[in-house]
Formats: C-alpha cells, structure tokens, sequence
C-alpha cells in the first residue's frame, strides 16, 4: 500500500485549499497560484521543479532510486470568471472570479501526494504538473510545446475531475472516450449602418444572423451519448449597438460546437462553415469572418491505465461506477494522451447534493482531498513498486 497521510498534513491541505479558494486567478493569469505551489512543492522535497511551463505552468519531479518508467500526475491552475455567491467564510475575495470548477480541490490532491513522496518511489519517476489555462483549452497545447517537456515526457499520466451528483467519493471510470471534443466559433459580421428611419441604405446582418440563428443548432441537438453524439449551442448574440435611432452595420455569433470524436468535430466545423458561406451569399455588401476559440480535443482514455485505476481502487476499497457515457464537458487532459503515452481522466463523485460546476455557488467537498490523494498514491505505487 502507498504511504498515508497524517491527520495533521489533511488538516494543513484543508486550510490552503481554502486559501486558494480565496484568490483565484483565471485562465492565463495564474502567477500568484504558481507562486505558491512551488513554495509548497519546495516543502515537499521536491528533487526539481521546473516554472513557466506554457504560461505559468508548475512541474515538480520525485525520482526513484532505479530506472524505470514516468508516471505524470496532473492538476489545473485557473479559475473561472464568474462571481460567487456561497456563505462559505472563505469564499473569493476576487469580485468576478471564482474556484467554481474545483480546481483548488484538485490542486491539494495533488500536493497531498507530493506529501507522500518523502517516501520515493522504488523506481522510475514521478512528475507532478500543476497545468495553466484549462478552461479555455489553452494549458494542454501550450505544456506540451513547452521546449522543456521533452525532460517531462510520461508513460502514464493521470487526472482527476470532481463529477457533481455522483457519490460523495465513488471513483468513475470509462474507458476509451471520456470527454467531449468541443470548440467556441465566432462568426463576426461586417455591414453598414444607417439611420434607423432609412434602414434601406445600409446593409445590415439582422436577415443573416437570424437564418443562422435557426441552421446551425440543427449541427447537431444532443441525445444520446454514443459515437455520434453532437450539440451546437448558441452561447452569445450581438447585434449593432444599444440604440434607437441607428440601423446596425455588424454583429457577432458565438456557437459552441461538441462532439464524441474528433472527426465527428471536423464534419461539423466543416458544415458550419458550409452555414455561414451560405448565408453570406444571400448579400454580397456583408462580410462574415470565422475564428475559432476554446479548442479541446476529445480525451479518450487508455484501457491499461483504466486498469491500473481499477485496480487501485479496489486495493483502497473505493466505490467503482463503471460509466456507460462520457461527460459532455471537456477537457483537454486529452492532448496528453497523444503520442504513445498511457493516460485515463479518472472521475471523483462530490456529492448527489452538489451544485453543478461552474455554478456560483459551487465549492470543492474537502472530504475528497484524502480520498485522491490515496488513489494516485496508490497508482503511482503499482506502477513504480518492485513487482
């Protein structure tokens, strides 16, 4: 069995995860956070600690008396950009930035096991990676093109995220697809304003925007969670300015595209600009500019590191759910997968009873801290131990 923690050293992650909760930093801004986990990372020993990995990335590595393979253990820096609204005594005193995803509960997960890590592993190494820039798909991408991450390279890596309405600490576990691929498309349109009593002489995008308002949800409405699983959201509309006396001259849509597998999301960004194309050529006086923001790959998850988990919590007598579908939210944990390296995005229940994530009053249950930090203490022990 992997090393414990003491009462104390739970009661000590309890407090600075509280402490983290207080001051978030969002996606790209996370200098201070980083500040404190290499302070903390420091404490535990670590043998080196690399900064400023895509942004303000933070990885601390734990190595083993003999060669062996590399086990990453991953966790996210950023908050989101949403104001909170719990009662808790340490809620963010950040106006308009919240820990509304458990970011700080993951984050101390992870500390925990660098905690028992005073005790190395047999074998191999350990690389703990405190990631920037999750939410908006960012981190994974700028980690990986990091120059430095050929010297962190696992063969395994692993994560966690906190699943509201599951079991206070039950372990989900899906192998092959566990996260939607998923991507933010900005369809900017350019006319010409008018006065609003002669809006003949401009060239507004109202007709337009309106016709894709209508086409692109159809891309795809949700159902049912199998390989052709797909949703088009419209998340944000503008049209001209805040004002009764202009016709509008430019306006904005933003679509949120989702899908079970990458190809799936190639044939829908393909499709939706197929929409827009279309739609453009019924006025040739607008110009319509597609970018696309908040790209995350599809993670799927491998069927030896799913074992491993299994396994592990088993060891621990943790509560197994078996999950038939993948989570509709993304992540891109996934671009870790790539190339050869073993890697599962493992689920942690936070309670039937908690608020969804990104919710304003959402709040990390510190009754998981111990509960990860046991499951990734134990993985990294069957992957590194002697037998």
């Amino acid at each position: 069995m992997a090393p414990t923690l003491t009462d104390i050293q739970i009661s000590y992650l309890r407090e600075l995860r509280r402490a983290l909760h207080q001051t978030p930093e969002v996606s790209g801004e996370e200098q201070q956070t980083a500040k404190r986990i290499v302070t903390e990372l420091k404490r535990a020993g670590a043998d080196r600690i690399w900064t400023g990995l895509g942004g303000h990335g933070v990885a601390a590595e734990f190595a083993g008396t003999q060669d062996g393979p590399t086990v990453l253990i991953r966790c996210e820096l950023d908050g989101l950009p949403i104001h909170e609204i719990s009662e808790v005594p340490y809620r963010s005193q950040i106006a308009g930035k919240g820990h509304l995803c458990g970011h700080d509960g993951h984050m101390v997960m992870v500390l925990g096991v660098a905690m028992t890590l005073a005790t190395r592993p047999y074998r191999g190494r350990v690389i703990l990676l405190f990631q920037p820039a999750e939410e908006t798909g960012a981190g994974a991408a700028a980690v990986i093109n990091d120059p430095r991450w050929s010297k962190l390279r696992p063969d395994f890596a692993f994560s966690y995220h906190n699943v509201p309405g599951r079991p206070l600490g039950e372990i989900g576990l899906r192998t092959g697809p566990s996260n939607c691929a998923s991507r933010g498309m900005k369809i900017t349109i350019a006319g010409k304003t008018s006065h609003a009593a002669a809006p003949e002489d401009g060239h507004s995008p109202a007709q337009m925007m309106a016709s894709l308002m209508q086409t692109l949800p159809l891309l795809g409405s949700g159902g049912a969670m199998d390989q052709d699983f797909a949703l088009a959201t419209l998340t944000h509309a503008r049209l001209g300015e805040a004002s009764f006396g202009i016709a509008p001259g430019d306006g904005e849509l933003w679509v949120t595209l989702r899908s079970q597998t990458d190809h799936l999301m190639d044939q829908m960004a393909s499709a939706a600009y197929t929409l827009v194309n279309s739609a453009q050529s019924q006025s040739n006086a607008l110009t319509a500019k597609v970018t696309w923001h908040d790209v995350f790959l599809a993670t799927v998850n491998d069927p030896s590191a799913v074992g491993i988990a299994a396994q592990c919590a088993a060891n621990l007598g943790l509560s197994q759910h078996l999950m038939k579908g993948l989570m509709r939210w993304s992540e891109d944990f996934g671009r870790y997968g790539l190339d050869g390296v073993k890697s599962a995005m493992l689920f942690i229940g936070s309670g039937e009873d908690q608020p969804q994530l990104h919710s304003p009053n959402f709040d990390f249950p510190d009754a998981l801290t111990p509960v990860g930090i046991s499951l990734f203490s134990e993985v990294i022990q069957q992957i590194l131990s002697t037998s």
